[in-house]
């Protein structure tokens, strides 16, 4: 099976302008400030961000987002935890289905074609904002 290699704007051997730059810091801050204020949501504005701004394909824009939550998701955790908000049943329960999930989800992502995988998202993405709609 052939790998996808990673497409960007901009060649290896040049460096993002200061204005994709700045442009990206301030992506990185709606993305942490819907994560952080939602409690989550964060990698569904990273991962479109990701694909018109640095225009990376499709997996590899997932699987940046995903990294990219990871931080912002482990902080946002603690700060709910020191101001008292975090139940501990449901973060040991939900959070074992989440590192399954995880786990069987990035495994998929390797041997999904990207139009499916698009399609997946775009679903999910459509269920939750109906959902929040009702």
């Amino acid at each position: 099976m052939k790998k996808e290699k990673i497409t960007y704007k901009v060649s290896e051997n040049d460096k993002l302008s200061v204005k994709s730059k700045f442009l990206l810091c301030v992506c990185g801050a709606i993305i942490g400030f819907v994560n952080g204020f939602f409690g989550g949501g964060g990698g569904m504005i990273c991962v479109p961000l990701l694909e018109k701004v640095l225009h990376l394909q499709n997996k590899y824009s997932h699987a940046t987002a995903i990294a990219v939550i990871l931080p912002i998701s482990f902080v946002s955790a603690v700060i709910y935890l020191l101001n008292g908000n975090l139940e501990t049943v449901p973060f040991l329960t939900v959070g074992s289905g989440v590192v399954l999930g995880g786990i069987l989800g990035s495994f998929l992502l390797k041997f999904l074609p990207s139009k499916v995988i698009r399609i997946i998202f775009v679903f999910i993405m459509l269920a939750g904002g109906i959902r929040l709609l009702f």
